[in-house]
């Protein structure tokens, strides 16, 4: 019996490439941009600036579960154990759990990039600024850190796998 699991086993060989430590006083900037926001929406918009700045967060976090949800389902990957809802810092929203193939990753957070942007050019015409606003903020917010490495792994091949951990991002070549 042992000897038929070593032979039906899989094995992953991953050599890691390149570590990109996310450092606590990024995150604690990553943080304080809400509070910079909301001050200035306040003061240059009105105070009630303030309960759409706090609607439009989880309105967001919404929108960008269903874009990442519909992509996976339609790129046809296995997705229901890789993905979950995170609230760990910096890694806000559904985010993958696990390794992932960087072209995917890149995929998700591009079409959550266009989609969102063109839904708030949408709701512009029918929503109060302050809120269309917020939901731009919250949009740009909840992306950054997604788009940090993807700045920082541009010079790297893109069939690679990458990890993303509360204190880096790992990225992986077979």
């Amino acid at each position: 019996m042992p000897d038929e699991n070593h032979v039906n086993a899989t094995f992953y060989h991953y050599k890691l490439i390149k570590k990109i430590p996310v450092s606590r006083l990024l995150v604690r900037l990553y943080l304080l941009l809400p509070y910079i926001a909301v001050i200035s929406f306040m003061i240059l918009i009105s105070w009630t600036s303030c309960f759409y700045f706090v609607l439009a967060a989880p309105v967001m976090l919404w929108i960008h579960y269903v874009i990442s949800r519909s992509v996976l389902l339609l790129s046809g990957t296995p997705f229901r154990k890789r993905w979950k809802f995170s609230l760990r810092l910096p890694w806000l929203g559904y985010i993958t759990d696990q390794h992932i193939s960087y072209r995917l990753f890149r995929r998700v957070y591009i079409y959550i990039t266009g989609f969102g942007l063109l839904l708030l050019a949408v709701i512009l015409f029918w929503s109060p600024v302050p809120f269309t606003l917020s939901l731009l903020f919250w949009h740009l917010w909840f992306l950054l850190p997604q788009y940090y490495a993807f700045l920082r792994l541009l010079k790297q091949r893109k069939d690679g796998m990458i990890k993303l951990n509360a204190q880096d991002i790992s990225y992986y070549q077979q």
